[in-house]
């Protein structure tokens, strides 16, 4: 269900869609193109290190059957150890939306990772990489831990949005870091994209009744049995967690109510 009264503003671009998918370790290509289909996602990421410098050259690249005109471009800066290798990522990243017709789209999804265990995000090199990459004209998306005071920091400096971790990239641990994550979207003036972890529709839907932007994910969806059909299940997921936080919960309380009250019934005997 799509709500155009109720969309995602990112750097001054509105989406009714606050699904976004990544476009890595799917079995087929057919899988990936279907995926995106089904989930009526908007903005799909795709790493840039992954993609040739010329699509026009490069007959095979599934980029190339998908409809640029419905689906918005967010190049990822993935495999960037430095920031300085990240600010290059972006601006590869420009120059390949301009080959598909989006010569507008300065979108950029930060990614500064220099451990390569656990992949967590090297706040450091996100500063300092976000700090440049803002003031020369980028959208920029920053991937973090769920560190409050950095997101504050980012945001600052002018990020369009922040994109906390729930856990670890593609371990689907679910929502770890969820106290942060709250204090995160309770502080933030800009939309709260949850990235990365995420495993469930479940969980989808539990980040956006937090009041989340948004949600990013891709191993969820690609390494699952039935890619589009887990597409499909998370785009419901998000839709009503979106749904649920704009309704408002009930309040909990510490006893049992009715939901018939007796003077209710009496009244009706």
């Amino acid at each position: 269900m799509k709500n155009e009264f109720d969309q995602l503003e990112i750097g001054g671009k509105f989406f009714n869609s606050r699904l976004m998918l990544g476009t890595g370790k799917y079995k087929t290509t057919n899988d990936a193109v279907k995926s995106i289909e089904t989930s009526e996602c908007e903005i799909v990421t795709v790493a840039i290190r992954r993609l040739p410098t010329n699509l026009k050259n490069d007959n095979t690249n599934f980029l190339k059957t998908l409809n640029w005109k419905k689906l918005w471009l967010l190049p990822n800066t993935a495999g960037s150890q430095t920031a300085e290798e990240a600010i290059r990522m972006a601006f590869l990243g420009h120059e390949l939306a301009c080959q598909i017709g989006q010569e507008d789209n300065f979108f950029v999804k930060l990614e500064v990772i220099s451990d390569p265990k656990y992949l967590l995000p090297d706040p450091i090199g996100t500063l300092k990489a976000a700090e440049f990459l803002v003031k020369k004209g980028f959208t920029v998306l920053p991937y973090i831990n769920a560190d409050p005071m950095l997101a504050l920091h980012l945001e600052d400096l002018g990020c369009a949005t922040v994109m906390p971790l729930g856990s670890p990239i593609g371990s689907g641990q679910g929502l770890n870091n969820l106290a942060n994550i709250k204090i995160i979207i309770e502080n933030a003036q800009v939309p709260v994209i949850v990235d990365a972890g995420i495993g469930t529709p479940s969980e989808a839907t539990a980040a956006m009744e937090l009041g989340a932007g948004g949600v990013l994910l891709n191993t969820a969806v690609a390494q699952s049995n039935n890619p589009a059909q887990m597409a499909a299940a998370m785009k419901l997921g998000v839709q009503a967690g979106r749904l649920a936080h704009l309704a408002g919960r009930m309040e909990k309380k510490h006893y049992a109510i009715a939901s018939s009250p007796l003077n209710q019934i009496s009244q009706l005997s």
